[in-house]
């Protein structure tokens, strides 16, 4: 049993049962979750967050939102917290890390508390628009697709020029990803991905940074059977100025990353059951709360 905080602002106990892959129609979708990693983001949590409450999402789905704060040392709790209890109608949960783990372990702390048919990761820092989440969720709704990445690198929409070495970077880590898991991305780093949720949370995903964007398209390309689309995005970078926060170390631990779970075992007949809460350790999250 753990806390969470809920939009009224109170603290309850949230019990929770695995839940397996089934056979329901793809395009049955009532609630998308939406999961936040946040790392001192008080500048922008607020703004990501009206963005996300202000998108109307195709066919009525309902939102759920899950910021997951991974130790902030601003005050990116006050911040959603304030907001939480002015904008009561939006479903949020905040759950807060004791000690900073990375991005990749917020995002396994979304996944694990996800109860949408569908899941998709936002980034707090504005470099990715919510106004494109019916464009990622279209070949889902389609039946076309169990996961869905947005691709930096094609379409024909908005993108901030930066540079030129990292967008070097990205391509040749994709085509280094591509080369092992006989795909055909074009942006196996972006930020935006959208899952089934019961397959992300049967996948046993390990990396606590940015080695989660390899190792999670590594396992999942060994998904029997599964529907991986693809579909062009906006995208509003950030420099380091600005509060960027991944380097070139990060890069190195891709290419360790790629090569590790490349040849790790994967698929279905290796996916595990979502834990319950009883298996969630309880210090992760903030009792304060």
């Amino acid at each position: 049993m753990y806390e969470i905080l809920q939009p009224s602002g109170n603290t309850i106990p949230v019990l929770r049962t695995p839940r397996h892959i089934s056979n329901a129609s793809y395009n049955n979708i009532q609630k998308l979750s939406i999961i936040i990693p946040a790392f001192n983001e008080e500048a922008t949590i607020s703004i990501i967050l009206d963005r996300v409450s202000d998108v109307e999402l195709i066919g009525n789905i309902a939102k759920e939102v899950i910021v997951v704060d991974d130790c902030s040392h601003d005050d990116t709790k006050l911040m959603v917290q304030e907001y939480m209890a002015d904008n009561p109608a939006l479903v949020i949960h905040y759950l807060r890390h004791d000690k900073n783990q990375g991005k990749g372990a917020a995002i396994h702390t979304g996944i694990q508390h996800a109860t949408g048919e569908y899941l998709l990761i936002q980034d707090a820092d504005l470099e990715y628009d919510p106004k494109e989440y019916n464009t990622l969720l279209e070949p889902i709704l389609n039946g076309h697709a169990d996961v869905v990445y947005g691709s930096r690198f094609m379409g024909g929409k908005p993108h901030r020029i930066l540079f030129f070495w990292h967008t070097i970077g990205n391509r040749f880590l994709t085509f280094c990803s591509n080369l092992f898991t006989n795909l055909n991305l074009t942006d196996m780093e972006t930020g935006y991905k959208a899952f089934r949720t019961s397959l992300i949370q049967q996948i046993p995903l390990k990396e606590k940074r940015f080695g989660f964007e390899p190792e999670v398209t590594a396992r999942i390309s060994k998904v029997d059977g599964v529907k991986i689309y693809e579909v062009g995005i906006s995208y509003y970078g950030r420099t380091y100025k600005e509060g960027k926060k991944i380097n070139w170390r990060d890069g190195v631990r891709t290419i360790f990353c790629i090569f590790k779970y490349s040849f790790s075992s994967g698929g279905r007949k290796h996916m595990q059951p979502v834990r319950t809460s009883q298996d969630i350790k309880p210090e992760i999250l903030d009792k304060s709360i």
